[in-house]
């Protein structure tokens, strides 16, 4: 039996019913639905002939021509679906519930599967997505400058309950010039939106969110607007390291790195970083002293952290200071920093 649902409908029970993407391996590699398997109807090349065929014949003769193409797979793809869903229930989408999901849904009934036709596709996951970024979420921002050990902040607040999303972590970047740390792949952007807007679902917007003070591209992926506007308003603590544990952290995560990778991405900052700067930088990596690296680039990161910092509005900003990397007892005072000052700050008629 074919049962027509909406995306909020699938999304109910993604975790219990498979769903399959028929779209071509191009479509799936730039954007997917967490979780869905790639059946595709059609080779990428087939595709592009079937759609041409369509604009410039017409669309009976582009029926005709995805017959011929998909005819003697049919068996396969059935074969492929019972190993994702032996139990024979299961959902399937295209780009837009068109004739692709359709087709496969047909097939897959016939078989005897249960099917679950996601209609209006994945384009209708992708208004989804936008709509979970113009939600209003409870923001509590951590900042901090470069080395300050946010990351690890945002590990113990998630490890004690609280509500975190990281975004680096999805962007499978560390929000600077070296944050690809020469190993890091990032996903497309409508991935990287994707996941977050899949992530962004499961929080109790009543609650606090946690989120790290990103710029608003974190290395070639961009936070969705609605969302950055929020985190640019939002209350901030500042984590205050002092300078040198900041340095030997810094060291200790970039230090061991591909000293070309470094020199590179030194490189692609020097109108920032300045001629001069630029060239001690680059001989301090090429003589392996990393800590005078760090130092030089500090500089640079540390001016644009304060740039940040005021252009926010200074009542919402509140300091912490956290020495060595962050402990358990760190995160206890954040979090009665977020209970206490910044729920009195955004209340009416609170200080701001």
């Amino acid at each position: 039996m074919i049962h027509n649902i909406t995306i909020d409908e699938f999304l109910k029970q993604a975790s219990t019913l498979p769903l399959v993407d028929v779209r071509t391996p191009a479509e799936y590699l730039h954007g997917r639905i967490l979780g869905a398997y790639n059946v595709a109807l059609f080779t990428n090349e087939e595709r592009v002939q079937v759609g041409t065929t369509y604009k410039q014949v017409g669309r009976e003769q582009a029926i005709l021509l995805g017959f011929d193409y998909v005819g003697p797979r049919w068996s396969g793809y059935i074969r492929q679906c019972l190993d994702i869903a032996p139990d024979k229930r299961i959902a399937v989408h295209c780009w837009r519930g068109g004739m692709r999901s359709g087709a496969m849904a047909w097939a897959l009934n016939l078989y005897g599967f249960d099917v679950y036709l996601v209609q209006g596709g994945y384009k209708a996951y992708r208004r989804w997505c936008h709509r979970q970024f113009a939600r209003s979420y409870n923001l509590h921002m951590l900042g901090g400058m470069t080395g300050s050990g946010k990351t690890r902040m945002l590990q113990l607040l998630q490890a004690a309950g609280q509500q975190v999303v990281d975004l680096e972590d999805l962007a499978q970047h560390q929000g600077s010039a070296y944050g690809t740390m020469n190993r890091l792949v990032q996903p497309t952007q409508e991935q990287f939106e994707n996941n977050l807007a899949w992530r962004l679902q499961y929080l109790d917007t009543s609650q606090p969110l946690w989120l790290e003070d990103e710029c608003q591209m974190i290395g070639k992926r961009c936070i969705p607007l609605p969302l950055w506007q929020q985190m640019r308003v939002a209350p901030l603590i500042d984590l205050q390291v002092p300078t040198e544990q900041r340095v030997a952290s810094l060291v200790q995560e970039y230090g061991s790195l591909d000293p070309d990778f470094l020199i590179e991405s030194t490189e692609r900052i020097h109108k920032r970083l300045g001629p001069e700067q630029t060239k001690n930088a680059i001989a301090a990596i090429r003589e392996g002293c990393m800590t005078d690296f760090i130092r030089i680039v500090l500089v640079y990161y540390d001016k644009t952290y304060r740039k940040g910092l005021e252009r926010r509005n200074a009542g919402l900003i509140r300091a912490l200071p956290v020495n060595g990397l962050p402990t358990e007892a760190d995160m206890h005072n954040l979090v009665n920093i977020a209970a206490t000052y910044i729920a009195v700050s955004t209340a009416p008629g609170g200080k701001s």
